[in-house]
């Protein structure tokens, strides 16, 4: 089997442009979280969210186009037989809620198909691959789906593309179901009590080890591990026992082919809502029993990214294995009892080769990615 690496990683968030200004916003404890003025928030119960600097597309269009722009021009050119793979739950969602307003037809864009050949032909791809929508947790899937890829032999680089925006169709949704929270969210805290939404483009190149090296890529982490599972309890609630994110992190753990004692982090999915907060402290509390790492989420900072938000978050950890260290948990004040000791505000030292990456989504999936580090 082929060891796979994330070879290259491009962000766009709330807290700018590339890897380096996302990780030294994390680690200052800065916040993209703030009112917003992109639709009128006032039939919601919330008016945060975390938007994306500087973000503008022309009436007809959408705000994908100039956020593909700039993860494009960051991610550069890329291997001529590089496969591909899109992860997003709406894509270009914000065109949909401007022309069913204006009663007008619907443009091929918004169907995923139409959206997928547009990216593709941004990276200059010469195949268009699919879009993986797996909700909260797509593109931590589709890095699991690239490595399993590149790990059979299927192919030598994938990229994984992942993109959502924060729009009135989603956020209108989320006040609907009375999971947003009315101030900042506050991941793992005792008084949580809803997520925020933000919105983030990534694209992560992902290679054959042998691949990178025969490229000259200088890889930032070694995909180690990856696992799936769905809890199938509830349309919108996970499994109070956290059985679906322990299974998923088990299939992951023995992928990598490591006891849960070698992790030396992890970056939890942390929304701030009541119960998924509550059900991975219970997964990763019998995971990980006496050996439970210093854990954290950047959803405090970054808003909840959607799709895009695994992607995000390991790209952030291929940093944190690089640096030793974990940002802090923006909003986490108090931490809940499960997570006494092992969350903070302010960035922790870490000690270890391995960070474990997990998200969750609607309908109950479940997706985790270990990463482990590279010596120079």
């Amino acid at each position: 089997m082929m060891r796979v690496v994330i070879s290259r990683a491009a962000t766009v968030t709330a807290l700018g442009d590339g890897l380096d200004s996302l990780w030294d916003g994390l680690m200052a404890g800065q916040t993209g979280i703030a009112p917003f003025d992109r639709f009128s928030s006032d039939n919601y119960i919330s008016d945060y969210a975390a938007c994306i600097e500087n973000l503008a597309a022309p009436p007809g269009t959408s705000l994908l186009d100039p956020l593909l722009e700039r993860v494009a021009t960051q991610i550069g050119a890329l291997p001529a037989d590089c496969r591909f793979l899109v992860a997003s739950t709406k894509g270009e969602v914000d065109l949909l809620t401007q022309v069913r307003r204006e009663e007008q037809q619907l443009p091929d864009a918004v169907l995923f198909e139409a959206l997928i050949e547009k990216i593709a032909k941004r990276f200059s791809l010469k195949t268009t691959g699919y879009n993986i929508n797996a909700a909260c947790a797509s593109s931590t899937l589709a890095v699991a789906r690239a490595a399993a890829m590149i790990s059979a032999g299927v192919a030598d680089a994938v990229l994984v593309y992942a993109a959502d925006l924060v729009s009135e169709f989603v956020f209108s949704g989320f006040s609907a179901l009375q999971a947003l929270s009315d101030q900042p969210c506050r991941p793992f805290d005792s008084q949580r009590n809803g997520l925020t939404l933000g919105e983030a483009g990534v694209a992560l190149l992902l290679t054959s080890e042998k691949y990178a090296d025969q490229q000259n890529e200088k890889p930032l982490a070694v995909v180690a591990g990856w696992g799936v599972a769905n809890d199938a309890h509830h349309v919108t609630a996970p499994a109070r026992d956290g059985c679906g994110l322990i299974l998923a992190c088990q299939q992951a753990l023995e992928k990598a082919d490591i006891d849960p004692s070698a992790v030396a982090a992890i970056n939890a999915h942390g929304t701030g809502t009541i119960y998924n907060d509550a059900m991975e402290l219970t997964a990763f509390n019998k995971i990980f029993g006496d050996f439970l790492p210093p854990l954290h989420g950047v959803k405090g900072s970054l808003g909840h990214c959607l799709g895009a938000a695994g992607g995000v978050e390991i790209a952030v950890a291929c940093r944190a294995l690089q640096e030793q260290q974990i940002p802090g948990t923006i909003g986490c004040k108090n931490p809940e009892a499960a997570a006494q000791g092992q969350i903070s505000e302010s960035p922790q030292p870490i000690s270890g080769d391995y960070l474990l990456c997990s998200n969750s989504g609607f309908g109950g999936i479940n997706a985790t990615v270990i990463l482990q580090g590279v010596t120079s």
